[in-house]
């Protein structure tokens, strides 16, 4: 049964319709998009902790300075001072 398979089954839809392969498109832009935010969350935000050992509580190492948000719309992280004690 050659060319029964779901990569057949598709192709034989694109061509028959070509109107989804837009569709196609912008889902496939979605899905992608939605996962390198997932990664850049895993990774830079100082929520997750991925190493208990060396760093228990990484959201203490962190300056008044760094921007850990993914879009600061009024603030200027630069001018901020620091306003919270060591521990």
């Amino acid at each position: 049964m050659a060319g029964t398979g779901p990569g057949a089954r598709f192709y034989r839809q694109i061509k028959r319709h070509p109107a989804l392969i837009p569709m196609i498109g912008f889902i496939g832009l979605g899905m992608g998009s939605a996962a390198l935010y997932l990664l850049r969350l895993a990774l830079r935000s100082p929520d997750v902790c991925w190493d208990r050992k060396n760093n228990p509580e990484p959201w203490n190492r962190l300056s008044p300075n760094d921007q850990y948000k993914f879009l600061a719309v009024s603030t200027d992280y630069k001018k901020l001072k620091k306003d919270r004690p060591d521990f």
